[in-house]
């Protein structure tokens, strides 16, 4: 059973080695969404085992899988294969095979996978100092200048709170130091049984989880995300929005099981609280007046990371499982989104939401998506997002925390209100013609349209184009109707996962 901790780690890296070495090999092309696959099936394997028999440990208890930790590696592997099968370009948009892109991603999905698969603080922290490296020269990767400033900008600010993150804990280790039990093991930290100072201990956590939350873009530590998320290839921007959130807020959930065992559930919950309606109002606020359709999304990460962030601060089974399940289905559609938005930037050469209309009749593949998504992240039913969502608030006013719901709420009547008006524009009413956009010379910045088009092989785009009539185009489609179907499935049919949700709930009180 442990070859099923390690395979996740070694793949990737392997993978990424010989991408490196080998970068015009046509094989180096499709040889991440391979890792993704491997990835997503160990995820499915290790969720099963891990519900037969317990946790699995490697490395003399280094690494260690329990049902959170499956979990989340369920969720990577899903959402990569997403957004990597979606981000595959057509036949005819093909160029030269790039190894390094691939090389960055396998990296990203090895972090992402050590991450949530350690057992130690000092590990999760460098594995999560990992993804900062793979994507800022991922989100680098057109070398315009928007996304070259989009990437810097990502690097500090990162940097900045994996810094804090990584003080918080050295403070927490120096607390178990003086304790007489130096450790840095989750589990040993959770248990509650050490006696920690509680003063250095609540310093420590404290900024632990925020310098983690500036990796998982919650307010007012956002500033990178919508710029990165914007700049980035359409299949990065679906892995980042979709599970590298997810797996900074897996941290933070980590690190709330210790704050509670040691400090009780109330120290963490305020500020928690704080950055989930924070989070909602800004996303809110910018939604109402974006003009460019991928950082729409991106602030849509945002609200959703703000509604994750309520539910960590209301802790107990059902707002835990909620907050899991959302991981999952918030992954499936934003992936989704993203590449739908990277063929919308290939097709039309903008991302201006004001050059992008009638596409019911100019695209109605492309516009079918966008509105199904769109009513996926709203939280319809029978989309995954809306059960979540209103589990998530039940267990806000069950907790006394009624007047939380009730400002979360209004805020989320705002976004819908902002994301129905900018999807209904660019998908009803007739075609608007545009200028077909001109290369920029170096040193020239397009503003709202980043040249190359969203992809990491796809030539300039002519704008428009009809889709294209190869029975291979058709199937691109795939990924996108199988994510959101996914994710519809996913809503009606919660109650076979059951157990595994609550298994993964019951890790953080401390019950496995």
């Amino acid at each position: 059973m442990t070859a099923l901790i390690w395979i996740p780690l070694l793949l990737p890296v392997i993978v990424g080695g010989a991408s490196w070495w080998r970068r015009a090999d046509g094989w180096t092309r499709g040889a991440d969404l391979a890792v993704a696959v491997v990835a997503l099936g160990v995820g499915i394997a290790l969720l099963t085992a891990v519900h037969a028999t317990g946790p699995i440990t490697a490395a003399t208890g280094a690494l260690r899988a329990d049902a959170l930790s499956a979990w989340l590696l369920l969720t990577i592997g899903t959402v990569a294969v997403t957004a990597l099968w979606g981000g595959l370009p057509t036949r005819a948009a093909r160029t030269a095979p790039d190894g390094r892109y691939t090389a960055l991603i396998c990296l990203f999905l090895a972090a992402m996978s050590l991450a949530v698969l350690s057992d130690n603080l000092g590990i999760l922290w460098v594995a999560i100092e990992a993804t900062t490296i793979a994507t800022a020269f991922l989100v680098g990767h057109h070398q315009s200048p928007r996304s070259l400033e989009a990437a810097w900008k990502y690097v500090v600010l990162g940097s900045v709170g994996v810094a804090i993150a990584f003080l918080g804990i050295v403070l927490l280790y120096a607390s178990t130091v003086a304790a007489g039990t130096p450790t840095l093991s989750w589990v040993q930290l959770a248990e509650g049984g050490l006696s920690l100072d509680p003063d250095l201990t609540r310093i420590a956590v404290a900024l632990a989880v925020l310098g983690f939350a500036t990796k998982a873009g919650l307010a007012p530590m956002h500033s990178w995300l919508p710029d990165a998320h914007s700049q980035a290839p359409a299949p990065v921007s679906g892995l980042m929005s979709g599970v590298l959130l997810s797996v900074a807020l897996y941290a933070i959930l980590r690190i709330q099981a210790i704050g509670d065992a040691t400090l009780g559930p109330q120290f963490l919950r305020g500020l928690l609280l704080a950055g989930g309606l924070l989070s909602l109002a800004v996303a809110a606020a910018m939604i109402l007046a974006q003009r460019d359709y991928k950082r729409m999304l991106a602030y849509s990460s945002i609200e959703h990371m703000g509604i994750m962030a309520l539910g960590v601060a209301i802790g107990g089974p059902l707002a835990t499982a909620a907050v899991l399940l959302h991981m999952l289905g918030h992954g499936l559609v934003k992936a989704a989104m993203f590449v739908v938005a990277g063929r919308i930037l290939a097709a039309g050469g903008t991302t201006r939401t004001a050059d992008v209309t009638g596409l019911l009749t100019r695209r109605p593949d492309l516009a079918r998506a966008l509105l199904a998504g769109t009513a996926a992240l709203l939280g319809f039913p029978p989309f995954v997002l809306f059960f979540t969502e209103v589990a998530i608030v039940v267990a806000g006013w069950q907790a006394g925390l009624g007047w939380a719901m009730g400002i979360a709420l209004f805020l989320l009547l705002v976004v819908f209100a902002g994301l129905a008006r900018h999807v209904s524009a660019m998908t009803l009413g007739p075609p608007v013609t545009v200028d077909p956009p001109v290369a920029a010379a170096p040193g020239q910045d397009h503003g709202a349209h980043p040249l190359p088009v969203d992809s990491h092989t796809a030539p300039l785009p002519t704008p428009w184009r009809e889709p294209a009539t190869e029975p291979a185009a058709k199937h691109r489609q795939a990924p996108v109707l199988i994510a959101l179907a996914a994710a519809a499935i996913l809503g009606l049919m919660a109650s076979p996962l059951a157990a595994q949700l609550r298994e993964a709930a019951a890790v953080l009180a401390g019950a496995r």
